[in-house]
């Protein structure tokens, strides 16, 4: 089909059956055979490099209230397209409707100040996530009490280890009230004891009355566990759309 302008739409949430609508979105990404080449290339248009379409001509619709996952191997445009949704990334071509909140738990440390104590970052985040200072303020205990961090809280981040910023990133993105929640494998974050307190605060998440989950993981238990719909993406393009068991068998049978 023919390319066409990209059109991004956000809406609060309304009354609308559809959460997320991806209607034939492209999203195209340069290859440089080095970052040498990739400098030049702002300089200089005639720099060789390959395309990828990382998602191609790609349509799908989550309605609210579904769990959903998205299914594929390493590089099949699972992320990018979590990305596009956030607004991380722009698509090339297609349209993109997004009505609703979206809290998204992609790189949990991401956006943190490493000279700002964890205390201090989480209201920096409030308020760039358009929280009042008061709704920051009610937050505060339930988070710095899961994430576990003791009197680090109080301490600049560049005194953290990468597990310490995971821990923090986790607790505030699920104390947030969202329609639509986007995880990207997050909940690997910690040691066993805060795995598995970090799944029961999902489970509990997606109790929320029509709270939309789109849900990226290679643990396929951890799909069948928290979606009822899997769909099946590969070289960018949606291969299969179905309940969650047979979107498991499809890509199994496609990757043996």
């Amino acid at each position: 089909m023919s390319s066409r302008p990209a059109t991004y739409i956000q809406t609060a949430a309304t009354r609308s059956i559809t959460a997320i609508r991806f209607s034939h979105v492209t999203k195209t990404y340069r290859l440089y055979s080095s970052e040498q080449k990739r400098l030049l290339s702002a300089f200089l248009p005639k720099v060789s490099f390959k395309t990828v379409k990382a998602n191609n001509d790609l349509s799908f619709m989550v309605r609210r209230g579904e769990s959903v996952a998205l299914i594929g191997r390493n590089g099949a445009g699972k992320s990018t397209a979590l990305k596009i949704i956030t607004g991380v990334t722009a698509p090339e071509s297609g349209l993109v409707e997004i009505h609703g909140r979206v809290s998204a738990l992609l790189d949990l440390s991401a956006g943190f100040d490493a000279q700002l104590t964890g205390r201090q970052n989480l209201r920096l985040r409030g308020r760039l996530w358009g929280l009042s200072q008061t709704e920051i303020d009610q937050r505060m205990d339930d988070i710095v009490e899961f994430a576990e961090l003791g009197p680090y809280i109080d301490q600049p981040l560049r005194t953290y280890s990468s597990g310490m910023r995971a821990r923090l990133g986790f607790a505030f993105a699920s104390s947030l009230d969202p329609d639509i929640l986007i995880l990207d494998e997050v909940l690997s974050v910690g040691d066993r004891a805060f795995h598995k307190k970090s799944l029961a605060r999902m489970r509990e998440i997606l109790v929320k009355h029509n709270l939309t989950l789109l849900f990226v993981t290679h643990s396929l238990g951890s799909a069948k566990q928290f979606c009822d719909r899997g769909l099946v993406i590969e070289q960018g393009s949606l291969m299969y759309d179905g309940p969650i068991d047979d979107a498991i068998a499809f890509y199994e049978n496609m990757t043996d």
